[in-house]
């Protein structure tokens, strides 16, 4: 499947590559100066491939409490909130974010490779009197990230946009099309994500990149920014084959409540295996998803996401490892391509100057 950006992308010379079933730009100049524009500029991210789920109408709030494991009814109107989407057996269907529109009408942005089990899964759960659509097909969503975000949209698109908190949106019109406008993002860096028809995506991002302060990224830039930052990517950090208690250590989880998956989660919790660390190597040779974790001759954990660190200049990686070895400052060796190479678990996030609380 191809975004309507496609053709744009292709014309900026992007290295397309395929991405959740989408053929998705990579990277334009290089993965590292698009990197290093959003950490001190303003980057954009065509992400029209992810999904959004509208739930509207009496029920809505009472399903979405027994179906997330986040508090949902806390949501103020314009306020979202990340969370997960689990199986009966605590497995990770999907992380995702709620957003609340209203007093009984819901959007669940999902990721683009769960779409449609989490819609079949949604709807499955749901009572008759909550109404749900796909809104996907219909929705662009483009990443605006970096610490210039906020003039340098108001520059391109000639409009001054809304005060807006961390993790709040806004329905805003620009250029005579509804859009909403939310001040959240996957970088690290203030920002925004703002969703409207798929039919203007087009228009937004050439107006976005027509004076040359806001430059394309791809998703491999997307992909090192949010290493970083320790944000989870769902098929490493999260999956069917975990519950969420590793990798959240309880963030993002009321068990005040009940939600489909918490007998599970509740009971890793109380005596978790392993847990989700960083990992700081003492060399610029990656680690890589599937690479062992060990200590002595024995192994402790599993590397989930690596990569060098642009703004480090180190190589980083998250990994679940045994508890017992998952303290600060733990010294452990992870297997690269056969060698030993030397780790020191350190907390997350690796990268703390971001920018993306900044009022």
């Amino acid at each position: 499947m191809q975004t309507p950006l496609f053709a744009a992308h292709v014309a900026l010379g992007a290295r397309m590559a395929p991405f959740a079933g989408w053929d998705m730009p990579i990277q334009y100049a290089g993965i590292l100066a698009e990197h290093e524009h959003t950490r001190r500029a303003t980057s954009v991210f065509d992400i029209c491939h992810m999904g959004e789920l509208e739930l509207r109408g009496p029920t809505a709030l009472v399903d979405l409490e027994h179906l997330l494991t986040m508090p949902v009814a806390t949501l103020a109107i314009g306020q979202c909130r990340y969370g997960y989407l689990l199986r009966e057996d605590g497995g990770v269907l999907d992380d995702l974010t709620c957003y609340r529109l209203g007093p009984e009408h819901f959007w669940l942005v999902v990721n683009a490779g769960t779409r449609a089990q989490d819609a079949a899964w949604v709807w499955q759960h749901v009572a008759p009197t909550t109404q749900f659509s796909d809104l996907s097909d219909d929705i662009g969503k483009l990443d605006i990230q970096g610490p210039t975000a906020r003039a340098a949209t108001e520059r391109a698109l000639g409009v001054q946009l809304p005060d807006l908190g961390y993790f709040r949106f806004t329905g805003i019109t620009l250029d005579g099309v509804p859009c909403l406008l939310s001040r959240t993002g996957y970088t690290g860096e203030f920002g925004y994500e703002l969703y409207c028809p798929m039919k203007s995506v087009g228009a937004f991002w050439t107006k976005l990149l027509a004076g040359g302060e806001i430059k394309p990224a791809g998703l491999g830039a997307r992909d090192t920014l949010r290493l970083e930052m320790g944000y989870a990517l769902y098929g490493h950090e999260l999956s069917l084959a975990r519950t969420p208690a590793g990798a959240s250590c309880g963030r993002y989880i009321q068990l005040t409540k009940d939600f489909t998956g918490k007998a599970a989660v509740a009971a890793e919790l109380k005596q978790p295996r392993q847990v989700l660390v960083g990992l700081r190597l003492e060399s610029k040779r990656a680690a890589r998803a599937g690479d062992v974790v060990t200590t002595g001759d024995r192994t402790v954990g599993v590397v989930t996401s690596g990569s060098v660190a642009p703004s480090l200049g180190v190589a980083v990686a998250m990994a679940y490892v045994e508890t017992a070895h998952a303290a600060s400052g733990a010294n452990l060796h992870v297997q690269v391509r056969g060698a030993p190479w030397a780790a020191r678990v350190v907390d997350l996030p690796f990268y703390t100057a971001g920018s993306a609380r900044t009022a």
